[in-house]
């Protein structure tokens, strides 16, 4: 099992950034949050196998449709909690 955290900057709130983030972690089988910062950004926390998580990065980089992602910050992490599902924080 493999961590990251991102934060991703561009047209990525108001956009269905958050939803959509969810149902393809949950189409990948990826757990962890996602949440809007006050920035204007969306940072999530994503826990899943090594290569669940590099195409959840690739679709990171590209979004949603109506979104404009400029820049993925990612960290890989080691796990130190355990999540059931992908959620939506609020």
């Amino acid at each position: 099992m493999k961590a990251i955290t991102a934060i991703i900057h561009g047209k990525v709130q108001g956009v269905w950034f958050r939803g959509s983030t969810q149902k393809k972690a949950n189409e990948l089988g990826i757990t962890g949050w996602i949440k809007n910062t006050s920035r204007g950004s969306v940072e999530l926390e994503a826990h899943g196998e090594k290569i669940q998580l590099d195409v959840f990065i690739d679709w990171l980089s590209e979004g949603p449709m109506y979104s404009r992602v400029e820049q993925v910050n990612v960290n890989w992490i080691e796990p130190s909690v355990q999540f059931s599902a992908f959620s939506v924080k609020y």
